[in-house]
């Protein structure tokens, strides 16, 4: 029964957005006539749910994980440009502004506080991604008409939209309930948020150099504040979803995000998916079919896990040539999690299962997100029913730390409350803040592999939690905004090969001494049960670094001029679309981004 409620609630998340009086008919209802009742302000805040949240996060490319078509969708190359208008979309943002406009219609108090806090988490979520994308823009909480003065503003400074989403986000955490709602905004999800954007905004600023528009023309105001007040308000609102007593971690990380069902005690709020109601994702069928992508994870974010005793798998002699059996064997078991290791079965299979590299574009199949092979449907494109988390409690851990540690003021003990736990869920042993510090680890540190902006005391424990995000929020769509807030988006540059075969012949990749695949040139061998083979040097094969041994090229049909390479001067923001400007000349472009109109601003 309570699946049932929860499920029918879903459905009311999924209504479309459209303007008000589209949506109602202006012969019977109005503005002004509606928002009466309770369910008048559930029902119009509903689609905001299904408008704003991220619901294929799992598909998200960085330099961690890839598709056969990178160039097109990684953030960097070809995707961004300014005619093709990414980002600059604000339809939902009047729709919150038409609901605070006439929600007082209602004569429930409670009821106009409780979803008056709703809209206003939305708008902060909506202006995070904003801020994200193109740093300073318009703040606009009125709904605007066709000829509003306002349509034609200029762009507000980044740290007054800042402000206006702690004002909101504030006004949310509390008016909105406190009890546990895993597919609705609560107090902790509205906390998350919070913890979320001003991570994001304290690390920018601190890597940025408080310039945080890159130009001069866009400059922080002589009265903003620090990175470190940021920092200070990240590590807070962690810390208080820590301590609530609601949430903590589940047990199994490979289950966290392969059953039907989000866990209520892990996951702060979720994206409700259900058979019943035909309300699907893709994300079984993106992992394990060859017309889905072909995601891939990078070698480089392979070699990053630890061994499960600690120690770094990158400190051993051979690594990087190191074939699939003995690079996977004993790894933080996160590694075999997220993608296919030897001894890999599906959940609910009786075979041990190789990488299929007709799947992966890389070798490293991914693994993480499939459900359980027996379940119904599973096995179809576009038919996962799994819930997609928004937040949870392993974020927090996360945010408490890396604020803490940016602050100058992480101890032994935030990272035995916060990092330690993550640890101890997978078994692995826990990281010891003056050992890392110590010895820091010369991978991380790499420009070949690693960050180059890191430094000071805290060197080495930061790149351990950097290490601690990007396995456990692995494909959860954090890496893109990580590296743009650190001010590393060169690691895109960095080679994003697979996986390193010496040589033509068989390869195990199970474990088991048989072959599963065979690697050849010119004439195909004869067919062997249970092995697949590959023609090397041909698309419809495997393409190695150096003819017929090295690492997979994930990217055979690249262009020469690599067009995934990251503009370190122009791509830690996105370009104004070009119609825009057009439209309102106030805004000016952001620097670096060429659309035709910087001659008439320099005319002017």
């Amino acid at each position: 029964m309570k699946k049932t409620i929860i499920a029918s609630l879903f459905v009311l998340l999924c209504v479309t957005s459209c303007d008000f009086l589209n949506e109602v008919p202006q012969d019977r209802l109005s503005p002004e006539s509606y928002f009466k009742t309770e369910t008048d302000l559930q029902l119009f805040t509903n689609p905001l749910y299904n408008n704003l949240l991220d619901k294929d996060a799992y598909e998200h490319q960085s330099d961690h994980c890839i598709h056969l078509n990178l160039s097109k969708e990684l953030h960097g190359g070809t995707f961004r440009t300014v005619n093709n208008g990414v980002g600059w979309n604000w339809g939902n943002l009047r729709r919150i502004n038409t609901f605070l406009a006439y929600s007082e219609n209602c004569e429930d108090e409670a009821a106009v506080a409780h979803y008056n806090a709703v809209a206003r988490f939305f708008r902060a979520f909506f202006y995070f991604e904003k801020v994200k994308a193109f740093g300073d823009v318009p703040w606009v909480e009125i709904e605007l008409g066709s000829d509003d003065e306002q349509l034609y503003a200029p762009r507000d400074s980044r740290e007054f939209v800042m402000q206006k989403m702690i004002e909101d986000i504030d006004y949310a955490i509390e008016n909105l309930p406190a009890s546990v709602s895993t597919f609705r905004v609560n107090k902790w999800a509205a906390l998350a948020l919070k913890a979320e954007f001003c991570l994001y905004e304290g690390t920018f600023r601190k890597y940025h150099e408080g310039h945080v528009t890159l130009s001069g023309d866009f400059a922080l105001p002589a009265d903003a504040q620090p990175y470190t007040y940021y920092l200070d308000l990240a590590a807070k609102a962690a810390k208080e979803v820590m301590d609530c007593g609601l949430y903590s971690l589940a047990s199994d990380y490979r289950m966290l995000f392969a059953s039907d069902d989000a866990d209520p005690k892990e996951y702060i709020l979720a994206i409700k998916n259900d058979l019943s109601l035909q309300i699907y994702n893709n994300s079984t069928a993106y992992a394990t079919m060859p017309t889905q992508g072909c995601p891939g994870l990078t070698k480089k974010f392979v070699d990053s896990y630890l061994m499960k005793d600690g120690s770094r798998f990158t400190d051993k002699e051979g690594w990087a040539t190191m074939q699939f059996k003995e690079q996977m064997a004993d790894r933080d078991p996160r590694l075999a999690a997220s993608t296919v290791t030897p001894g890999y079965m599906r959940l609910g299979g009786t075979m041990v299962l190789a990488p299929d590299l007709a799947c992966s574009s890389t070798g490293y199949q991914l693994a993480k997100w499939v459900m359980d092979e027996t379940l119904p449907q599973v096995n179809r494109v576009d038919m996962s029913y799994n819930d997609v988390p928004v937040y949870r409690i392993a974020e927090m851990y996360l945010i408490y730390a890396e604020a803490k540690a940016e602050l100058g003021t992480l101890n032994q003990g935030d990272l035995d409350i916060s990092i330690n736990l993550l640890r101890d869920r997978v078994g692995m042993p826990h990281l010891d803040m003056a050992a890392a510090n110590a010895n820091p680890d010369w991978y991380l540190k790499s420009e070949e592999y690693g960050y180059r902006n890191v430094s000071g005391s805290n060197e080495g424990v930061i790149l351990e939690i950097r290490r601690e995000r990007s396995i456990e929020l692995f494909k959860e769509g954090f890496r893109w905004d990580d590296l743009m807030r650190w001010k590393e988006g060169l690691c895109i540059n960095q080679d994003m090969h697979g996986q390193y075969f010496p040589g033509l012949g068989e390869y195990d990749l199970t474990g088991d001494n048989k072959a599963d695949i065979v690697l050849y040139e010119g004439k195909k061998p004869a067919d062997k049960e249970g092995v697949a083979a590959f023609e090397v040097g041909v698309l419809t094969g495997v393409v190695l670094s150096d003819g017929t041994k090295g690492y997979i090229n994930p990217q055979p049909q690249e262009n020469p001029q690599n067009e995934h390479k990251f503009d370190e001067s122009r791509d830690y923001l996105y370009g104004i679309p070009t119609t825009e400007r057009s439209l309102n000349p106030n805004l000016i472009q952001n620097p670096n981004w060429k659309d035709g109109l910087e001659e008439t601003e320099s005319e002017e």
